[in-house]
């Protein structure tokens, strides 16, 4: 019985895993050489996002720097990058003239009580847009965006009218009561409500449920971040409200905070910056801490259509 040879069997070559690749498709250099283009590649970018985050931190540091400098130092040159010592005495100088409690309470129940309002009206009108069908749905919602084009200035003759006759002005009504329909707001909530799944609210109606009950206990919670960013927006705009108060407010403890900031223009011979850069730093410290305590679920309400699945 004669045996075959042994045939040998080529070897087959072990995949060996790409290295890294510069941009153009070419391997990179290996060792320290490579490692060291790598570790600059980034720079660039890390420069551009550095010197835009300057720019935008810039001026807001300025004004805290300037706010605790007296008036003879804040247009010194080289101007001062360090705080002063004359806080105190611009923040008394700021109460003297204005009673900067009496006009940040002011202002802070103006902005609650109008964003508050505003996100109800939003909510549920935005939720009958989406989930519900009537006759007149689409005329309505368009009636309502086409508000979006006309400027603020042309209704202030028509509510100063509307707000005499019900003898409202100079008083908070008269800040609250139009600040609770704003037409973005309910065209968000809207956008946002129309991609929720109509079977979640069936199951609770099923279980049940009415529809404030739906509405409190399966939309609320999955349109949180939503809410959240949208209180931001509101919050900021009645902070910042200034035309309407002017004409709607008269007498001096019923002014908000941009109200009572502008009159310290020309209330004396020489207009007192101190005192406006100090009531100017203090007027952010709300935004500062609603965006602190709002910032995880205003960042997921921004980026909530970003991603799917």
């Amino acid at each position: 019985m004669t045996t075959r040879p042994a045939v040998a069997r080529p070897r087959t070559p072990e995949p060996r895993t790409p290295g890294p690749r510069t941009p153009d498709g070419a391997a990179a250099p290996a060792g320290p050489a490579g490692r060291r283009s790598g570790r600059w590649r980034g720079w660039p970018l890390t420069f551009l996002l550095a010197a835009v985050a300057g720019l935008s931190v810039g001026p807001f540091y300025w004004l805290l720097v300037a706010a605790s400098h007296k008036d003879s130092e804040i247009f010194s040159w080289p101007p001062s990058l360090l705080p002063g010592g004359s806080l105190g005495d611009n923040l008394e100088r700021l109460q003297a003239k204005t009673g900067i409690g009496r006009v940040l309470l002011n202002s802070l129940l103006v902005a609650g009580l109008q964003t508050v309002g505003a996100l109800v009206v939003a909510l549920l009108a935005g939720y009958a847009f989406a989930k519900f069908r009537f006759r007149g749905r689409s005329f309505l919602f368009v009636l309502l965006l086409s508000t979006l084009v006309v400027p603020e200035q042309v209704m202030l003759v028509p509510l100063f009218k509307m707000m005499r006759s019900f003898g409202l002005l100079d008083s908070y009504q008269a800040i609250v009561l139009p600040g609770l329909c704003v037409p973005f707001a309910i065209f968000l909530m809207r956008q946002a409500l129309a991609g929720m799944p109509d079977e979640l609210l069936d199951a609770a109606r099923v279980d049940g449920a009415g529809e404030f009950r739906v509405l409190w206990s399966v939309v609320v919670p999955v349109m949180r971040p939503v809410l959240a960013a949208l209180s931001i927006f509101l919050f900021l705009g009645a902070w910042n409200q200034f035309v309407w108060p002017l004409i709607a407010l008269r007498s001096p403890e019923m002014r908000t905070l941009p109200v009572a900031l502008a009159t310290l223009h020309g209330q004396e011979a020489t207009t007192d910056y101190g005192a406006i850069l100090a009531g100017t730093a203090l007027s952010t410290v709300p935004m500062m801490v609603l965006f602190l305590v709002l910032q995880r679920q205003f960042i997921s309400g921004l980026l909530a259509g970003a991603t799917k699945g």
